[in-house]
């Protein structure tokens, strides 16, 4: 089976199996973009996922003006939209939040983690297909927590007996991912996401490196003096990039 293939397969399987899950208080609402913003992360695996990678950047899950939006990792809109060239129908989550609406491509703020990744790799290679030749992106997992005052919820909150079920499907994806990319990197974006990465290194019996950069968060004071720089220097000092 093709490499985008299994990607869909894989990420087909991963909505199907989270899709029952329930989180309690202070969690009041959950979207799953796999299930509204389908047709685009289709787009982007069957255009982007269709051949082996060099490096498999990983991050923790979408965010309110990303992926939440474009069915696309650190999906900015800018960048999903004109530089990727995707540009799809979404739809709505079921039990939306007032507050955190889903306009799909509408949507006018942007993403700042998307913004800073994805202009990193637009500055450095130019084109979204010389960056996909030998490079990925994808999310450890898919959902978005919110509160019910709109306060967004990263996963690394959520207490452990809640996400005992979800970590053990997100794990079965991220190796079905680097099954199916058979990457010689695996870079996680942030802690959390390394450490999932190591995960799957283990599992898979160390068929690959595991890496990390400084996740481009503006919560992140480090992110926010020269993210770029920062990010390029880690890439080139583990060897991944020249």
């Amino acid at each position: 089976m093709p490499p985008a293939d299994q990607l869909i397969t894989a990420a087909t399987r991963l909505r199907d199996d989270l899709r029952p899950l329930r989180f309690t208080e202070p969690t009041s609402h959950v979207y799953c973009p796999l299930d509204y913003a389908w047709t685009p992360h289709e787009a982007y695996l069957r255009r982007f996922g269709d051949s082996r990678k060099k490096v498999v950047l990983v991050g923790m899950n979408p965010g309110p003006w990303g992926m939440t939006q474009t069915g696309v990792p650190f999906g900015e809109i800018a960048a999903v939209r004109d530089w990727m060239g995707i540009h799809e129908p979404v739809g709505k989550p079921e039990n939306e939040h007032p507050k955190r609406r889903v306009v799909g491509f509408d949507c006018e703020q942007s993403e700042v983690s998307g913004r800073r990744l994805w202009g990193l790799f637009k500055e450095r290679f130019g084109s979204a297909e010389a960056f996909f030749k030998d490079h990925f992106v994808a999310n450890y997992c898919p959902l978005v927590f919110m509160e019910n005052s709109g306060r967004n919820r990263t996963p690394d909150k959520l207490p452990a007996d809640e996400t005992a079920a979800m970590e053990n499907h997100c794990d079965t994806h991220l190796r079905s991912v680097i099954e199916a990319l058979q990457p010689e990197w695996v870079i996680g974006v942030g802690a959390f996401a390394q450490e999932r990465a190591q995960r799957a290194h283990d599992a898979l019996g160390g068929t690959f490196k595991v890496g990390r950069i400084l996740h481009p968060s503006p919560a992140s004071p480090a992110a926010n003096r020269d993210w770029a720089g920062t990010a390029t220097k880690q890439m080139v000092q583990m060897g991944v990039w020249k």
